[in-house]
């Protein structure tokens, strides 16, 4: 496959995929995944927790070695050349690893001196990063003192001290109020104006996911579909229609025998996806044997595409990942 910058030029992919797999016993926590990601792209993985997004990244940042495929990133293969990759990324956890007793300065002072980046040469690449965050003012500051965005705003900064060509943001805004996740989401898009870098992100949240360029769905360890956030929304096609009635069984039957459609149980709501939701509601009400107390019809969205490919919404994929996080767990603990 060959890659494409942003500006349509051939160039060597950023992040390069093929058959990537990782197994803790008998967990097949990531089952033979192929993708890439052209210079520049800001690149999502979709998917609820435990679907294999953290495991992923962590094999193309060296942090956990692939059971079987091949992965290179920024045109070094992660097991064959651990550190020349290392080199050339930057990396955001999921958990915050900041040093709280640490004033913000010094916390990017000690990632500096891990990279080896001259005293001078670091000076000013802090003041550049701490200002694209808006964290200047607030460098003398412990790191306790900040609010959880800060704290996050502060890890992005950390993670680009030694100019690396990707970025990983792993769940970047996860455990923050919706007004910072959109602040967080504001210099990140400005992050990829002003810097030559790729930004390979995993998220569960739909909103997020909508400003990548591209966005890769996974559940249970493979990828289900990968394309542009419109396209994704374009292949289903369908309008969502949720229904709260007075015996939800009983409407999911007669959907079936009196519409020939497939309905289900998810969030709580009789749903199902039909074409021209708002002209098929009349016909509903007038024709459903079953009583109907609410609807509500939404124009295709990333939980429909979700639902669509994988038959569940995101939110019931996390309901239903509880035992199998657990039995992750479990095998990757009797593996160390």
């Amino acid at each position: 496959m060959t890659a494409y910058g942003l500006d349509g030029s051939r160039a060597e992919p950023a992040i390069s995929v093929r058959g990537l797999a990782k197994r803790y016993g008998e967990i097949e926590a990531v089952r033979g995944v192929d993708f890439e990601v052209a210079p520049g792209e800001i690149f999502g993985f979709l998917g609820p927790n435990g679907a294999g997004k953290s495991t992923t990244i962590n094999m193309l940042c060296t942090l956990v070695r692939p059971t079987g495929g091949s992965a290179r990133v920024g045109g070094h293969d992660v097991v064959r050349g651990r550190d020349d990759v290392r080199r050339n990324i930057g990396l955001v956890f999921q958990d915050t690893t900041l040093d709280d007793y640490l004033t913000g300065e010094q916390n990017l002072r000690f990632h500096a001196e891990l990279y080896g980046l001259p005293r001078a040469v670091a000076a000013d690449r802090m003041r550049q990063v701490l200002e694209m965050v808006g964290l200047w003012e607030r460098r003398s500051s412990l790191v306790g003192t900040f609010s959880g965005g800060m704290k996050r705003r502060l890890e992005i900064a950390r993670g680009l001290m030694h100019s690396p060509r990707v970025l990983f943001l792993d769940e970047p805004t996860v455990g923050l109020d919706p007004q910072t996740r959109a602040s967080i989401w504001t210099y990140i898009m400005d992050l990829r104006r002003r810097e030559d870098i790729t930004i390979f992100l995993t998220t569960h949240y739909m909103e997020e996911a909508e400003h990548c360029d591209r966005i890769a769905i996974i559940d249970q360890g493979q990828i289900v579909v990968l394309d542009t956030p419109e396209a994704l929304k374009a292949s289903v096609g369908k309008d969502r229609v949720q229904l709260h009635t007075s015996d939800d069984e009983a409407a999911i039957r007669s959907l079936r025998s009196r519409f020939d459609i497939d309905a289900g149980m998810h969030e709580g709501a009789v749903t199902f996806a039909v074409a021209s939701g708002e002209q098929f509601v009349p016909k509903l009400f007038a024709e459903l044997d079953v009583p109907i107390q609410a609807v509500s019809v939404a124009r295709p969205s990333l939980d429909d595409v979700f639902m669509s490919y994988t038959g569940s919404t995101i939110r019931d994929a996390e309901a239903s990942s509880v035992d199998h996080l657990r039995q992750f767990v479990r095998a990757h603990r009797r593996g160390r």
